[in-house]
C-alpha cells in the first residue's frame, strides 16, 4: 500500500474519532513510514526541521504522544524508539522482530502467543490491558552476511 494512502487512511480514522490528523503530524507519520522501521525522537526531529524550521523535541512528543494514543504507531520499549503501524483501527496483539545487527523490525501477530499469555494471566489473577512482546536477533538477511553466530542460553529450569 502506498503511503498517500495509508495517511489518508489515517486521515480519515482521526476524523472518525472527532481528532485532527494535523499537517504536523501527518508529517511525523510520513517520516515513520518512508523509514520503514524504527526511529527516535531526535532522529525525527531532524526529519521534520528539513520543512519546519522552528520544530522542537516537544512538537515531535506531543506528535507521537497523539500517534500512539490513536494507534498509528508502536513504542519500541526496549530501544526507546517508534515505528508505524499499516494497521491503525483494531485491537492487536503486538509482538516485534528485532534484529541487533541492522535494526530491521517486524511487526507478527500470533494469536496463540496471546491465548498463551492471556491464559497464564488469568490463572495469576492477572487481566492484561495491552500486550507487546519484544524479541531481538539476527533477520535472515544478517544471518548470512555474519560469521557470528548467536549462542543459545540453556535453561535449567
Amino acid at each position: 500500500m502506498k503511503n498517500t494512502t495509508i495517511i489518508s487512511k489515517a486521515r480519515a480514522y482521526c476524523e472518525q474519532r472527532g481528532a485532527r490528523f494535523t499537517p504536523l503530524r501527518e508529517k511525523v507519520y510520513e517520516l515513520m513510514l518512508e523509514k520503514h522501521g524504527p526511529m527516535g525522537a531526535y532522529e525525527l526531529l531532524d526529519g521534520l526541521k528539513e520543512t519546519e524550521s522552528s520544530a522542537k523535541p516537544a512538537t515531535v512528543y506531543r506528535a507521537l504522544d497523539f500517534l500512539l494514543d490513536f494507534g498509528l504507531i508502536h513504542r519500541l520499549e526496549s530501544t526507546n524508539a517508534f515505528v508505524a503501524c499499516y494497521h491503525f483501527g483494531c485491537h492487536h496483539p503486538v509482538q516485534f522482530l528485532i534484529c541487533d545487527s541492522c535494526g530491521d523490525v517486524s511487526e507478527i501477530q500470533s494469536e496463540g502467543l496471546k491465548d498463551t499469555l492471556d491464559n497464564q494471566a488469568r490463572q495469576h489473577g492477572f487481566k492484561i490491558s495491552k500486550q507487546t512482546i519484544e524479541a531481538h536477533g539476527l533477520c535472515a538477511d544478517c544471518q548470512e552476511s555474519e560469521s557470528t553466530t548467536l549462542g543459545e542460553e540453556q535453561h535449567e529450569c
